[in-house]
């Protein structure tokens, strides 16, 4: 229990920092100080506890999930409806991260013991990036979800003719989504995962694993810190390293098949991972 100390010390004071720094505050900003301190008792209380009764990560949510999720949602009502605004003005890495996006799928499908063919999931499709480049040139049918109602209305004029292969659009956040039992041979979730709290990441990839066919695929890219986690103020958002993704997956049952770091993209940027999913035996 090498973090036992930092645990009781920063439990000791949480509230009163709590009231202190972030009673009034707009910004989630927490000082560096204290985030180091809490991620310190996070770990403490990874090994003690089930991680579906910690907010653990996003804590910094001072007034809880509600204010979060409201931020998050708020930030993309100004965001337009594009591909560039998929992209967050990186869309110069959008031709790089689709190649790379094909070349891992392909090791999960289209063969003996391998996910079929038929039916993917866009989860936190936007305009339908992914469905169009990666996922279309695939399988057969798509199906999408999206918080914002405008990004779904923009699909079909985004996919040019082939919209007609969209069989579902869903407007619902992810916490509040269920994958309807045993219907998709991948469920892709891109530049998504940070938007959710850990419990409810941890949920969402254990209805996910109702959603897939045998031998069915999760496929997961996104941002990766380098180590623990960072708050991204402006879209409200969080940023977890691999060792804290790796006990989200061992705690929701799913084994990890494969993972891969995304190349290509400019050194400056935050590091992306790729990492297929798939059920427990």
């Amino acid at each position: 229990m090498a973090y036992k100390a930092a645990h009781l010390a920063f439990k000791s004071r949480w509230h009163k920092t709590d009231e202190e720094l972030c009673r009034h505050s707009m910004s989630f900003v927490l000082h560096k100080a204290i985030q180091n301190d809490f991620f310190k008792c996070y770990l403490y209380l990874l090994e003690k506890l089930p991680l579906v009764k910690l907010y653990a990560l996003t804590s910094q949510v001072i007034n809880g999930e509600m204010q979060f999720y409201a931020r998050a949602k708020h930030f993309y009502r100004e965001v337009p409806a594009t591909e560039e605004g998929m992209m967050g003005d990186y869309i110069e890495l959008s031709n790089t991260d689709v190649e790379s996006s094909r070349e891992f799928l392909r090791k999960f499908v289209g063969g003996v013991g391998k996910a079929g063919t038929s039916r993917a999931l866009d989860c936190g499709s936007g305009i339908g990036r992914i469905s169009k480049h990666v996922l279309l040139p695939v399988f057969k049918s798509v199906e999408l979800v999206d918080m914002m109602e405008n990004f779904l209305a923009e699909v079909p004029n985004y996919l040019q003719g082939k919209e007609e292969r969209v069989e579902m659009y869903y407007c619902k956040s992810l916490q509040e989504f269920t994958p309807a039992p045993r219907r998709y041979d991948v469920i892709w979730i891109q530049w998504v995962s940070g938007y959710l709290t850990d419990k409810d990441l941890l949920e969402f990839l254990i209805r996910c694993q109702g959603g897939l066919k045998d031998n069915g695929v999760i496929i997961l890219k996104d941002n990766v810190a380098r180590e623990g986690c960072t708050l991204d103020c402006l879209d409200s958002s969080v940023i977890r390293d691999l060792n804290i993704l790796h006990s989200l997956i061992e705690m929701s049952g799913l084994s990890i098949l494969r993972e891969e770091r995304q190349e290509g993209f400019p050194e400056q940027c935050v590091p992306v991972w790729m990492l297929a999913l798939q059920k427990g035996s």
